[in-house]
């Protein structure tokens, strides 16, 4: 199978896929912005994820590759359906150095622990730090883990001390342009 049919088939049976939408700051310290959606949590303890990041070509890594192998620093945004339109500005492959906060008409407010900003309008917000990276597949892809240092979640989406999953309103990656919404949800038990 070649690598573009895999593909397809990963894309296409893995979902709906969460999406990291990823702040990090350049060598010249401006900031970068951009989606990944092979993305997930690891462990609790301590609370860690991974996103996966493939290359531009073979010889030539994305920006946000760089950035966190050069800073350890990143922050990770969770997509409402709010943001899907302003996401999706940022998955443009824009020349190096352009600022995808402003493509994107998002506002830069500060994390606390990490350098790299934190997009204003987003209401869930994860400050990480690189625990390592590990090189994966032919056309050098790579699992970026990291632990998450800090938890930003805006006042609104707390109910009970706890996020309700409603208020967020978060969206997933499908295949194609395709993308799904949380809206739909139910429960089931685990049996005991």
């Amino acid at each position: 199978m070649s690598p573009d049919a895999a593909y397809y088939w990963m894309v296409a049976t893995i979902l709906p896929r969460p999406i990291a939408w990823t702040s990090t700051l350049n060598e010249d310290g401006s900031a970068n912005l951009a989606p990944f959606s092979f993305f997930t949590g690891i462990t609790s303890d301590p609370p860690s994820c991974l996103i996966c990041v493939s290359r531009h070509a073979p010889s030539r890594k994305k920006d946000t590759r760089l950035n966190i192998e050069r800073t350890g620093e990143y922050v990770i945004h969770v997509v409402t359906d709010a943001l899907a339109e302003q996401m999706n500005a940022t998955s443009r492959a824009f020349p190096h150095g352009v600022d995808e906060f402003v493509e994107a008409g998002l506002a830069k407010t500060p994390s606390e622990i990490v350098a790299p900003p934190r997009v204003a309008e987003a209401p869930v917000a994860m400050e990480c730090r690189l625990d390592r990276v590990v090189e994966v597949g032919r056309s050098g892809g790579a699992i970026i883990i990291g632990e998450i240092l800090l938890w930003h979640v805006r006042d609104d989406l707390l109910v009970g001390g706890r996020l309700d999953m409603g208020r967020l309103d978060a969206i997933g990656r499908l295949s194609g342009a395709g993308y799904t919404r949380t809206r739909d949800r139910f429960e089931m038990p685990r049996p005991k």
